[in-house]
């Protein structure tokens, strides 16, 4: 019984992380194309992070709410603002190290948004999942 309890509770986990990383494929193509596009234009690359921050969460947001997982509560104003901290805190950390691998590594502002997707990801699917639609 017990045994048969942690399988789907593996299963389901597993599950969640699988389609957490197709809605996240789906959101990073936004994310980094809002990025690219807004450093086409010379948009500063800070601001431009930021921007592709805010339209990616929300993009977020949605599928996951809907897809990853299937909350149907009644309002979307606490969950959005809980999602919107759970991202946030890890915008924080990936503008720090943004502004530290462009601007004291040397390292393009092309490349460090991709190198800190390998860091985030893991750390929002947990955010996500433990507080944010918990």
């Amino acid at each position: 019984m017990l045994l048969k309890m942690f399988n789907e509770s593996i299963t389901t986990l597993i599950k969640q992380f699988v389609n957490f990383g197709i809605v996240g494929v789906s959101n990073t193509a936004i994310y980094l194309a809002v990025y690219y596009v807004l450093l086409f234009y010379n948009v500063n690359y800070i601001i431009a992070y930021s921007v592709s921050f805010v339209v990616s969460v929300l993009n977020a947001y949605y599928w996951n709410n809907k897809y990853v997982f299937k909350k149907n509560a009644k309002g979307h104003i606490k969950p959005l603002i809980k999602t919107f901290c759970a991202y946030g805190s890890t915008f924080i950390l990936s503008i720090g190290l943004l502004i530290l691998m462009v601007d004291y590594m040397n390292i393009s502002k092309k490349i460090v948004p991709i190198i800190n997707l390998v860091i985030t990801i893991p750390l929002n699917f947990l955010l996500n999942k433990l507080w944010a639609f918990k």
